[in-house]
């Protein structure tokens, strides 16, 4: 039989030792938790806490935490709760070696050595350290969630009595404890914290006071009672304003906020109606600058656009010309959402003009189709069969030296849907109407093949 050669990874023979860096020094788990070789400072090991916490809680909540190696089971790749040790002095959770050895297997996970004997050893040092360990992180953890629950406490009770720039600052400090930390979320929804902060937004509300609510705002959980109640017009108008002369990060909280808005039961689309929103909306897509705030006001844009009654008022600001000017400068993401706008707006009389009227229309469509994803090829052949229909003469020869033909005869051959086959050989049709059959074959460069 082979000698036995320790992991790398782990060297822990089951006695309470391991060996620390792979050169044979062999170290006591105590004396590495207490000369920190673990991470941890040995405040716990062997001492016990004040109350019995639950092993298997703690490693859940704590599951972003790096854990030492010498805790993680080589199987699974997760830490330990019951381990036991083999003969070779590898160490496994119980539960996972166990279902190897279920399997048939009769050696070592991690060396694929044969065992020559076939039971497992409680390694209890090692539980004992992970416990000690875990808990150390936990109870750690506890005090800290505590103490940003009372600063989060603290901070409201603040905003109750101060104005000027002292509620500002209060603002301030309340937003980095709410962004930070998932307990302050909660200690400010539980403590009627949203309303008021929302009772801060109104007709007089300083900038500053509302870029620092909404920023709030945008990181909490809204009932649909705080949604309704950001709906008041004087709170609406506060964020349309910011919308339009804010900071890009109060711009895009704005957004954001809005967008959550529209998802309350009591929504009206007479909220987002208003031209000065959509023009500052559509400032914000057109800011290339801030990749960010271009995502931000294309998602809502299109969900403005849901609402067949704002349509015509999107189309009136010249929205349309000025998102096909940008598609070339768009990531994968922005297309998808600008594609998607584009298209509900060409269901409309003015949508379609405005498009044919756009002299990048064209070329610019159908450069994206069959390049991002199906969603943006079925978007682009909805635009471009709108388009070409109101105008086949004009547009159809437009779209054929733009390279349409070529790319609709992609789509056909390819494993898209059905319905998507159907509208390419439709517009591939209404392309050629214009030429004989030599000529068209020629203006789109097909070969004897696809003829």
């Amino acid at each position: 039989m082979p000698m036995y050669q320790p992991s790398s990874r782990r060297r822990d023979g089951g006695d309470g030792k391991f060996d620390a860096d792979g050169g044979g020094q062999v170290l006591d788990l105590k004396t590495a938790v207490k000369d920190g070789i673990l991470g941890g400072d040995g405040a716990f090991f062997g001492g016990g806490v004040a109350e019995k916490l639950d092993l298997k809680k703690m490693i859940a909540e704590l599951e972003a935490i790096d854990v030492p190696s010498v805790f993680i089971c080589p199987i699974s790749l997760e830490p330990m709760q019951d381990p036991v040790t083999l003969c070779t002095g590898q160490t496994y959770e119980r539960s996972n070696i166990l279902r190897w050895f279920s399997l048939g297997h009769c050696t070592c996970p991690t060396t694929m050595q044969e065992l020559w004997e076939g039971s497992v050893t409680p390694n209890t040092t090692l539980h004992q350290l992970i416990y000690s360990w875990f808990s150390q992180k936990y109870l750690a953890m506890k005090k800290r969630s505590e103490d940003v629950q009372g600063r989060a406490l603290e901070l409201l009770e603040t905003l109750k009595k101060v104005k000027g720039q002292a509620r500002v600052q209060a603002l301030k400090d309340l937003r980095q404890v709410v962004v930070a930390h998932d307990s302050a979320k909660k200690t400010v929804a539980d403590n009627n914290g949203i309303s008021l902060v929302s009772s801060l937004l109104g007709h007089f509300t300083s900038h500053a006071v509302g870029s620092e609510v909404i920023g709030i705002l945008v990181n909490l959980d809204l009932d649909s009672q705080s949604k309704a109640n950001l709906m008041q017009p004087a709170k609406v108008s506060l964020m349309v304003d910011m919308l339009n002369e804010g900071s890009i990060e109060t711009k895009i909280n704005c957004t954001k906020l809005i967008e959550t808005l529209m998802t309350g039961k009591d929504f009206g689309s007479e909220i987002i109606s208003s031209l000065s929103l959509l023009v500052g909306l559509l400032r914000l897509v057109k800011d290339k600058r801030h990749p960010n705030g271009v995502f931000a006001g294309l998602s809502l844009l299109k969900s403005v656009c849901s609402y067949e009654s704002v349509r015509v008022s999107v189309v009136s600001i010249g929205a349309v010309p000025q998102v096909v000017e940008l598609l070339p400068s768009f990531n994968n993401e922005c297309l998808e959402l600008s594609l998607y706008v584009l298209e509900v707006l060409s269901t409309l009389p003015e949508g379609r003009m405005a498009l044919k009227d756009c002299r990048n229309t064209i070329p610019n469509v159908v450069r994206l189709m069959m390049k991002v994803s199906e969603s943006c090829t079925q978007f682009a052949l909805s635009i471009l069969w709108a388009v070409c229909k109101l105008s086949p003469v004009e547009c159809a020869s437009l779209a054929v030296e733009a390279g349409l033909a070529a790319k609709l005869l992609l789509v056909i051959q390819s494993g898209c849907n059905p319905a998507m086959k159907q509208r390419s050989a439709e517009l591939l049709k209404l392309c050629s109407v214009n030429y004989t059959a030599t000529i068209f074959i020629s203006k789109c460069k097909l070969t004897r093949t696809i003829q």
